[in-house]
This record gives structure tokens, C-alpha cells and sequence, in this order.
């Protein structure tokens, strides 16, 4: 009987080689697992086109609503953005994929699972770890690691000896990752950082700047303890917050970042990323964090999210540590309830607005005007006391000098 190997599969360049690949050297039986978390593509064509190039059988698992729930959320409740820029949608779905691989697995019997990931990325980490985290038992094929196809002209070259369709052209050779957070551009001129990038040649989510309307567009999200519920009073399915905010960002030129990132893996990379809905999401939570969470729990959660985001990005998804701080940002998010109003124009973010229940500014103490919570003259004490340690430092420093002459 031919061993099974379950393939992380996306129809794209990479994995649709793979599979003429292994058959030819493993002799095994594909299955093909395509996890659906919003790659904007006919997943019935993806499943054909998976048993067209060889594949004994394909599995199409639709994640979206769990993706965005269990992953994109919790992802904002932390505020976990990489290196302050990048929103970290690869790496959110990544985790998920090695958990959708590994269940497969178990169903169908196979010891092995494959993935497209290069060997200079972060991808084959994230996939790695994931799964050993879930069933160490289970053997890893890495081709990129193993065959000699060095570059994605030579993928393109063997795709076309082997009779397997692929969208990659050697003019048109970006790599992208999309889902329904976002999509990253990687590869072509973007490998030089003295070039621009062409948005008419790269956006696919987004309006360049160029192209966007002269007029500012409103959203106003709701949130119950760090969770969008609604939008514009509209209650909403996770899945759909996200659809409506990738349309009405990327109207905007919203969520565009040309990132140079450093890799887990030692090096340094360049890519485009595409983020609308995401950065109008990350932007809103933000804001109301800051009507609702006092000075040490906003500051100290800042810290997190630094640590945060870097697990995720080297995918520590499963680690004991990211799951703890899962619990300590959802201590924190407990009056995290509110509406924040946002304006949107031509590529800008601006707060228009955010009401709580849990709000921690008090117009009245906060106003100039008088207040019966505070009063202006207990700020003489207190500056005295908090002023005490500079002033024993100025006297110390004086009777030095004076000793010293």
C-alpha cells in the first residue's frame, strides 16, 4: 500500500509542482488540503485543478469565520502588530493551516505532510512548529529544502514540462499570500529597496492614492470586550466586518505598508502589504483602549503586544507563553465596550468620535472648570512629593561640590 501525504495545497506555483514531484519521488498517494480563510478564489476550480495535477483526493476546508474569530481577533485584542508595522495576516492563518493539515492526517491515515514553503522563509517555521505541537509523530517533506529547483523561474520551467497550469509568469513573478485579512506581494523588483513600488502593478485590495475619491468616508464599529459586533449599528458576523471594512478601506487607500522586515530565519525582507479592513480595525480598538483602560494596563499592554506579535510572527501560536498572555489581554479587554467613529480619507485614519460605558475620562474632572473630585490645590502636595527625589539628588550633588573645592 503507497504511504499517504497530506499537501498543503493553494493552487498556486509552488504546491501545484509539488505534487508531480512527489509522485515521482516518494511514489505516494496526495491528498490535497486547500484551507479556505478568504483567498478571494473558486475553491471547486482548486479542488479540480489538485486531482487534474495528480492529487488522489482533495479536501477544501472552509475557515473563514473561524480564521477572523479564534485568530484575527484575538490578534487585535492584543494589538499585535510586528515590528509596528506589519499586521501580522500570514502569520495568523498559519497556525490554523498546520491545525486543518494535522486533522486530515489523522483522518486519513497519512505519516506525512507536505508544504510549499521555501527554505529561506518564515513560513516553513510557522507550518513546522504547528504541527509538532499537535502531533510530534508526524514527518515533515519540504521540497524547497530538497529538490533542485532554485528559483521561481525554474518552478515556472518544470511547471510547464510537467503539463501543470499556473497563473506565475516570469514577467509577472510576485509571490503573494492573500486571505481575508490581507494580501502580501514578495519577490520581482520589490528585492531591491532603492525601487519604488508600482501600486497600478502590485495593489489588488487597494485604490492607490492617485485614484482614491476627493471625499472622506465614516465607519463607526462597535465592540464588546475587544470584539467587533457592529457596524454602523449593524450587527455583523465576524466575516462580514471584515468584508465590509476591506471595501470601504481599500476605497480609501487604506492599510498599505511597504515593509522591510526581519526574518525569524536571519535575514532581512522586503514586501507590500495590503491590510484595509485590518488597519481600520486595529485603529478603532486602539482608540477605544484609550478611553477605557487605565495609565499602567494600557502602557504594560503595550509591552505584550511587542512580545505578542513576535511569537506569532515566529509561530509560537501553540507556545505556553502566547497562551497566557491570550488570558491576560482578555482580563483587560473586559470594559473594552464601546463605539468608536472613524473618518477615512485618501490613505488617513482620523478618530471622529468614541463613546463607552467604561469610559475612564470624566469631562468634568478632565474640563478646566471646577470639579468636586479634584481640587488645584492638591497638586502643590503632590508635585512636592513626586519632585522630593530630584530635589535630595540637587542638595547631594551640591554638598559634593562644595566638599570637593
Amino acid at each position: 500500500m503507497k504511504e499517504k501525504v497530506v499537501l498543503a495545497y493553494s493552487g498556486g506555483l509552488d504546491t501545484s509542482i509539488i505534487i508531480p514531484w512527489l509522485k515521482e519521488n516518494y511514489n505516494a498517494e496526495i491528498v490535497a488540503v486547500c484551507v479556505d480563510v478568504g483567498q478571494d478564489e473558486d475553491m471547486s476550480e482548486v479542488e479540480v485543478k489538485a486531482i487534474k495535477s495528480g492529487a488522489a483526493k482533495a479536501y477544501i476546508e472552509d475557515c473563514k469565520e473561524e480564521f477572523v474569530s479564534e485568530y484575527i481577533y484575538k490578534g487585535i485584542k492584543a494589538g499585535a502588530i510586528y515590528e509596528n508595522k506589519y499586521l501580522l495576516g500570514t502569520s495568523f492563518a498559519r497556525p490554523l493551516m498546520a491545525k486543518k493539515l494535522v486533522e486530515v492526517a489523522h483522518k486519513e491515515g497519512a505519516k506525512y505532510i507536505c508544504h510549499g514553503c521555501t527554505g529561506k522563509g518564515n513560513d516553513q517555521v510557522r507550518f513546522e512548529v504547528g504541527i509538532a505541537a499537535i502531533d510530534p509523530s508526524i514527518k515533515i517533506i519540504a521540497p524547497w529544502r530538497m529538490w533542485d529547483i532554485k528559483s521561481r523561474e525554474d518552478a515556472i520551467d518544470y511547471a510547464k514540462s510537467k503539463g501543470v497550469e499556473v497563473a506565475a509568469t516570469k514577467e509577472k513573478i510576485y509571490s503573494r499570500d492573500q486571505n481575508i485579512f490581507h494580501i502580501s506581494h514578495e519577490g520581482g523588483e520589490l528585492e531591491n529597496p532603492e525601487n519604488e513600488h508600482n501600486p497600478d502593478d502590485i495593489y489588488m485590495m487597494t485604490t492607490p492614492l492617485d485614484k482614491v475619491k476627493d471625499k472622506a468616508s465614516y465607519v463607526e464599529i462597535y465592540f464588546e470586550q475587544g470584539i467587533p459586533k457592529k457596524i454602523n449599528d449593524e450587527e455583523m458576523s465576524p466575516v462580514e466586518i471584515i468584508s465590509y471594512l476591506n471595501k470601504i478601506g481599500g476605497e480609501n487607500g487604506i492599510g498599505v505598508i511597504d515593509l522591510l522586515e526581519n526574518r525569524l530565519v536571519g535575514m532581512k525582507s522586503r514586501g507590500v502589504y495590503e491590510t484595509p479592513g485590518g488597519t481600520i480595525l486595529f485603529n478603532a480598538h486602539k482608540e477605544l483602549e484609550y478611553l477605557t483602560l487605565d495609565r499602567d494596563t494600557l502602557q504594560y499592554k503595550q509591552i505584550i503586544a511587542h512580545k505578542y506579535s513576535q511569537l506569532v510572527y515566529d509561530g509560537l501560536w501553540f507556545s505556553t507563553l502566547k497562551e497566557s498572555l491570550d488570558a491576560f489581554v482578555d482580563t483587560t479587554q473586559k470594559t473594552v465596550t464601546g463605539s468608536v467613529k472613524l473618518k477615512l480619507y485618501k490613505g488617513n485614519i482620523m478618530i471622529a468620535g468614541m463613546k463607552s460605558p467604561f469610559a475612564l475620562y470624566d469631562e468634568s474632572i478632565s474640563s478646566f472648570g471646577d470639579s468636586d473630585m479634584y481640587d488645584h490645590k492638591d497638586a502643590e502636595g503632590f508635585i512636592n512629593l513626586f519632585s522630593l527625589p530630584f530635589k535630595i539628588k540637587s542638595n547631594m550633588k551640591a554638598k559634593s561640590e562644595v566638599g570637593a573645592i
